[in-house]
């Protein structure tokens, strides 16, 4: 693993779907990790997903080379495969129906914008160090919500 690149996990949870929801990000550069995590009331998980990516890229200081690994194939897929088609088709499916989470699609569009980004798909719940950490930083960002 390059020195150079800033490799981020990021994870997405929801005590229901809708319901409470937390996300969590963990970030590691250089020798040195920081743990990102935070939540809301009433979301969706696919939204808790996308925010950790959002938060984890929009934390970063400077231009930067990264390696974001999610569990989420919404969120790879969303911004690998299907982004260009729906800004093509006027931010519709090609089903042409509206795009779900359009505005955190934009933020995300708009963070990676400055950085060159990689994405990698990580199976969840699979023992991957990373992935772990960044689930467990999703529950604790979903804890204060939770009733």
């Amino acid at each position: 693993m390059s020195e150079n690149i800033v490799v981020i996990y990021t994870d997405g949870a929801c005590s229901g779907n809708p319901g409470p929801g937390g996300w969590g990000a963990l970030l590691n550069y250089n020798g040195k990790t920081k743990e990102l995590c935070g939540g809301e009331a009433e979301t969706t998980n696919n939204r808790m997903e996308l925010t950790a990516a959002i938060k984890a890229i929009n934390s970063l200081k400077r231009r930067s080379m990264v390696e974001l690994h999610t569990d989420s194939t919404y969120v790879k897929d969303g911004i690998t495969k299907w982004m260009a088609g729906w800004k093509r088709n006027g931010w519709k499916t090609a089903a042409r129906k509206p795009v779900k989470n359009k505005d955190l699609w934009l933020s995300l569009d708009e963070a990676i914008s400055e950085h060159q980004v990689s994405w990698k798909w990580v199976k969840g719940h699979a023992g991957d160090p990373g992935n772990e950490k960044a689930d467990q930083l999703a529950n604790k960002g979903m804890k204060e919500f939770k009733r």
